[in-house]
């Protein structure tokens, strides 16, 4: 019998056929290989036209030439900002200037004229919407002198806009990924901070560094009580956010004229191209979800997927506080595997390794929780308060070298960030400290309550999968929508590679973050391309085997023996590919050059998510307000609703009347219907989303809700969750008499 299942794997893993037809799962994702190179544009532009290239993550290299094999993703780039270096005057002059400057730009304007931080490419767009008009209607006053450079100079100056070196006022385009330099968080599995993709969080980062002390003194304070994360009624935390873009921009010393979007190449070649593509909002091609969906038309599944990415890998490559740069975010977003992935129609998490089972109120935390302490893991004991537990459940499987995970796997962590993220410690990164503060301030502790053997068959093989139950506890109320995203259970990285690390790391031989890299003079941890810093952590692993080294924390739950099993394990490893970048990811660190990465598929049949796992992200769909009818309190919404039709290797979206699903089908999201009531003085007096349908219409029932008065609803429809550029309605609303 194990000759027969010997053979049968062997089958499945090289072909995946077996008995003459295809398996119904193939684990990991479609490529069997991803090679990334980095390229500049100009040098992409001819890869791409002989389908060397299936995607270019960065700006277009065809420079907006037409071309029958290429399509284009579109995502959101950035902001266009007029920004007073020294602002004098009201704040309605300069506001004023903003507008006479788009006004003056036209149709020249290299960006879409858009006169507020919030934009379409954010999901709480809708419940500012009237914002946005609002700040449309500005009167437009004298046009300024300014400074600007590139594009936006050069369509400055043919508009007739004076452009000197001199000038008090700058013209110039804020990216995102700028913006988030320093904010976001990517470390091991953890990805963050929670509301890393909403409009009121980047409007804040993208005005704060331009107001004067007073006005900014007064802005933190409404972002203090936003960004705690508490539960609030949907009607104050909408508030909240109008209030605080709304005193970001009031004194106008840093304007919105409008934003940008990348296009971002990619090859629809009928033969050789790729389909099948889903593409974040904000990140484009360089995001997770990207690689997850993406197949190349040649094969139903497998293939060679090559990827351009604009720029150079300078960027060091370890999993605590490196892979910044594109390059690296693109490669680790096929080598890592986060806990959770963001929505790329919308701002929320979706589940990837770790899957929430249930929310609920605490209470006291259980004597056997662990409570990260200064790199350990101790009993909580009795007294620990929490008010949040989320239970989950963690999908293990197969490390690349061949061993099983553990809990150990996934516990290690909240020990190490203890260990790292506290200022004043002996072992300290500030890159850790600021990437898990939101983590070490929520967490209370964390208990495994039981690992789990889960089975699927499929064909006449039965997978088995081991699944922690696990309880994290959270010393405060976290609104629902946040508290999965801020302690999951969940690591690709495997703890032997995060204790050496730490070990490689506290001994000096290099550090994990750029910044601390620079002020201690140490070379920046790169686990696959510094030869010297491989050949130490070699010795370290050798000495670690030896004698079967078990950190602090995880006495009790690693014995000696299985600590020497897996320092074995990652020497062999590292003997057989030349590095220690070992994960649990869906593609492994393959051959590597100067200007390339080549990453092979991890087909291993413990690997939990398969072939087919997110192709309800590809292709996004929109919904429309067709009519808009009252009914008493109630009010009635006629759809419109796009459909995908495919025929061979295309496709086409059609427009059609919603009709709804018959029960049973299965959809990714219902089609929702999100609804803001203002009242007078701008201030939002209820807020929610409705999937309640009734004779065919969807039902916004405001029985209750709002005081007698005159109030405007503004309506979007979201259809599968997608919330991107969605189509807006206002329409009039009298309660009462």
């Amino acid at each position: 019998m194990k000759v027969l299942v010997v053979v049968v794997l062997v089958l499945v893993l090289v072909p995946l056929a077996w008995a003459g037809h295809e398996l119904t799962f193939y684990p990991a994702f479609y490529p069997q290989e991803v090679s990334v190179r980095w390229v500049e544009p100009r040098a992409a532009a001819p890869l791409l036209r002989k389908n060397a290239l299936h995607a270019y993550a960065g700006a277009d290299p065809l420079a907006g030439a037409p071309s029958e094999k290429v399509r284009y993703a579109e995502s959101l780039r950035g902001w266009v900002v007029l920004t007073f270096a020294r602002p004098t005057g009201d704040a309605e002059a300069r506001c004023a200037a903003g507008a006479a400057l788009v006004r003056a730009l036209g149709p020249r304007a290299p960006f879409v004229a858009h006169p507020w931080p919030v934009t379409p490419y954010h999901d709480d767009y809708v419940q500012q919407y009237d914002l946005v008009q609002r700040a449309r209607e500005r009167s437009a006053g004298a046009v300024p002198r300014v400074r600007a450079a590139g594009p936006l100079k050069s369509a400055l100056t043919a508009a007739g806009v004076g452009v000197a070196p001199d000038a008090e006022a700058v013209v110039e385009e804020i990216t995102l990924s700028s913006l988030l330099d320093g904010v976001e968080t990517r470390l091991a599995g953890w990805h963050g901070p929670a509301w890393l993709k909403e409009g009121w969080f980047q409007a804040w980062l993208l005005e704060a560094p331009a107001l004067p002390p007073a006005a900014r003194e007064a802005a933190e304070e409404t972002f203090r009580r936003r960004a705690d994360g508490a539960p609030l009624p949907a009607a104050e935390r909408v508030n909240l956010e109008r209030r605080l873009v709304g005193q970001a921009t009031a004194g106008c010393e840093r304007v919105v004229l409008g934003y940008t979007l990348r296009h971002e190449a990619l090859d629809d070649d009928y033969n050789e191209g790729v389909e099948n593509i889903a593409v974040d909002s904000q990140a484009g091609v360089a995001s997770p979800i990207f690689l997850r969906t993406v197949k190349l038309k040649d094969f139903p599944w497998n293939g060679w997927l090559h990827v351009g990415v604009e720029g150079g890998a300078r960027s060091a490559w370890n999993p605590i506080a490196g892979f910044t740069d594109p390059a690296g975010r693109v490669i680790w977003a096929a080598v890592g595997d986060p806990a959770l992935l963001l929505d790329p129609d919308n701002a929320r998490f979706v589940p990837n390794r770790a899957r929430v089972q249930s929310i609920e109120d605490a209470g006291s935390v259980p004597a056997d929780a662990l409570v990260p302490v200064a790199g350990e893991l101790k009993p909580a004991g009795e007294g620990v308060a929490a008010r949040t537990k989320i239970v989950y459940r963690s999908l293990l499987s197969n490390l690349h070298d061949g061993q099983p995970m553990t809990v150990a796997d996934i516990l290690y962590p909240y020990a190490f960030v203890s260990r790292w993220g506290v200022s004043g410690a002996r072992t300290y990164d500030p890159e850790v400290e600021r990437a898990t503060a939101a983590l070490r301030q929520a967490l209370a502790a964390v208990r495994v309550v039981r690992v789990d053997t889960e089975t699927r068959t499929v064909e006449e093989l039965k997978l088995t999968y081991q699944v922690p139950l696990v309880e994290v506890y959270l010393k405060t109320a976290v609104d629902p929508r946040y508290a999965p995203a801020l302690a999951p259970p969940w690591s690709p990285v495997p703890w032997p590679v995060m204790a050496l690390m730490d070990q490689a790391v506290e001994r000096g031989m290099a550090a994990f973050s750029e910044r601390e890299a620079r002020r201690r003079h140490l070379p920046w941890l790169d686990l696959v391309r510094d030869p010297k810093t491989g050949a130490a952590l070699a010795r370290l692993v050798s000495d670690f085997e030896r004698r079967a080294w078990v950190p602090e924390a995880l006495r009790g739950l690693v014995t000696p023996e299985q600590a020497r099993q897996r320092w074995r394990a990652l020497a062999e490893f590292h003997r057989r590919t030349g590095h220690f970048l070992l994960t649990a990811g869906p593609y492994q660190m393959g051959r590597v050059t100067p200007a390339s990465a080549t990453l092979p598929v991890f087909r291993d049949f413990t690997y939990p998510l398969g072939v087919g796992s997110f192709d309800q992200y590809a292709i996004p769909v929109r919904a429309y307000v067709r009519a808009v009818e009252r009914r008493g309190d109630r009010l009635a919404v006629q759809a419109d609703v796009e459909n995908v039709e495919k025929a061979g290797r295309s496709y086409k979206i059609v427009r059609e009347p919603f009709t709804p699903k018959p029960p049973g089908e299965a959809t990714r999201e219902a089609l929702a219907v999100h609804w803001t009531v203002v009242g007078p003085g701008d201030e939002v007096v209820a807020a929610g989303a409705s999937r309640d349908v009734q004779g065919g219409r969807l039902v916004v029932d405001l029985t209750g809700r709002v005081k007698p008065g005159l109030y405007r609803v503004i309506l979007a429809l979201a259809l599968n969750g997608n919330l991107v550029n969605p189509e807006v309605t206002v329409v009039a609303y009298r309660a009462g008499g």
